[in-house]
């Protein structure tokens, strides 16, 4: 759930050498286009706007004229004639890069000599160019540009806001992600750009609440829902979080309520919905209130029932918990995780047995011996739903979970019977593969 979306937008291609203007020439540029707007009758002239975006659009370029990520260290020394200022090893989400300073930039090789990132440290022109040029071009399209040529342009300035962004956050800098993010998910929903870039503005979301910035992040969560994007219904547990950060217990229970319906099958939603009662006194099975209404709509959907078995396992009320998965099993007798549910409800159970033997008296043996006993006992019980699990699961992820409870499981039991050595044997080399 709580992931940025990395991706970039645009594609990185390799460009000639090509020397960079001075900043006073990109200055000059844009002091010119800035004047025509000024004169009472250019500024009637859509053309007038466009060329101010043109000239922020290059003055934001120059910088990274002949830089072009991806290239290796050596074609990128004999592209671009500046010497580095200093060079020195930085650690980046855990990897080694060699950052080389440069008067406008920074440059970032991976440990294969690759040009992987690039940080624009001195713009030619200050300020925020790329906000500036979608002013203009949207000026330009209200005077009457035509909408093509305007909407090709804000697709452009959107793409590098999330260039830019993703730097950013590879960076470190969680604040400039988000203002970045924002600034890509803004120009995407400007008239006349015709493509909406939803993971921008969950990105900037993301980034917001990174930040705590929780209002920003609830705005642009809320954007990708009006939007119809709901990162397969994250959206909602990430709506409630906001919702809590600011006291707002009810806002949190309704976006979560709203979530869990629409996507029951939605681990983020049902732990976050668990939690929040549980945190509040309430009491979690008022949960399976909300899913009666999905089981109207869909009667034949076991995952349903999955979802009120977890609940109840939730609470530990592991009969009712059972119930609902041995309800889902009559739906679908091939459904993977109800035999995973009734496994776990004998995991759970064995957890708490095991809590009370580490509380018990050393010199208490017999009821030692009576808990290990019912500890055994619930170990056997989860092997067989574990290896229907197997049986009939068609999802690798799941298959290997169980394959590898089967193991852990047969190894404790190995004392008990030879069979269960055999078993962990066989389980232990399924795991291995």
């Amino acid at each position: 759930m709580k992931k940025l979306v990395l991706a970039l937008a645009l594609a990185c291609t390799l460009q000639a050498a090509y020397a960079q203007k001075s900043d006073a020439d990109m200055q000059k540029a844009v002091d010119k286009a800035l004047a025509a707007t000024q004169d009472a009758k250019k500024a009637t002239k859509p053309a007038t706007w466009t060329a101010l975006g043109k000239a922020y659009m290059t003055a934001y370029a120059n910088p990274m004229e002949n830089i072009t990520p991806g290239i290796d260290k050596n074609t990128f020394t004999m592209m671009n004639k500046e010497k580095p200022v200093s060079t020195s090893p930085v650690t980046l989400d855990g990897q080694i890069f060699e950052k080389q300073e440069f008067s406008h930039v920074n440059a970032y090789f991976n440990q294969a000599g690759i040009l992987s990132i690039v940080e624009v440290t001195h713009p030619s022109v200050p300020g925020d160019l790329l906000g500036e040029a979608a002013k203009a071009y949207s000026k330009a399209f209200e005077l009457g540009a035509k909408e093509k040529d305007i909407d090709t342009a804000l697709q452009e300035i959107a793409n590098a806001y999330y260039n830019d962004a993703f730097t950013a956050y590879q960076l470190g800098d969680m604040a400039k992600a988000s203002d970045l993010f924002k600034g890509a998910a803004d120009v995407s929903n400007t008239p006349p750009c015709s493509v909406k870039n939803d993971d921008a503005a969950y990105n900037a979301a993301f980034t917001a609440v990174a930040t705590k910035n929780f209002n920003r992040a609830e705005d642009y969560f809320n954007i990708c829902l009006s939007n119809g994007y709901t990162s397969e219904g994250n959206i909602y547990a990430n709506l409630s979080e906001c919702a809590l950060a600011k006291a707002d217990t009810l806002a949190a229970k309704n976006y979560l309520a709203t979530g869990l319906t629409a996507y029951p099958d939605n681990a983020s939603i049902l732990t976050s919905l668990i939690n929040l009662y549980l945190q509040t006194n309430e009491n979690p099975a008022k949960i399976v209130e909300l899913l009666d209404e999905a089981k109207k709509a869909m009667p034949d959907n076991p995952s349903l029932y999955y979802v009120e078995g977890n609940i109840y396992v939730g609470i530990k009320d592991f009969e009712k918990g059972l119930a609902a998965y041995k309800k889902a099993l009559e739906i679908d007798p091939k459904y993977d995780m109800a035999y995973y549910g009734i496994a776990n409800v004998s995991l759970k159970k064995g957890e708490a047995l095991v809590d009370e033997i580490n509380a018990l008296d050393v010199r208490d043996w017999k009821k030692y011996d009576e808990l290990s006993a019912q500890l055994t006992q619930e170990y056997i019980s989860a092997i067989e739903p574990f290896e229907k699990c197997y049986e009939v699961s068609s999802i690798p992820e799941v298959k290997a979970a169980a394959a590898d409870f089967l193991k852990r499981l047969n190894f404790q039991l190995r004392s008990v019977d030879p069979k269960y050595q055999a078993a962990y044997e066989k389980w232990n080399s399924i795991v291995s593969e």
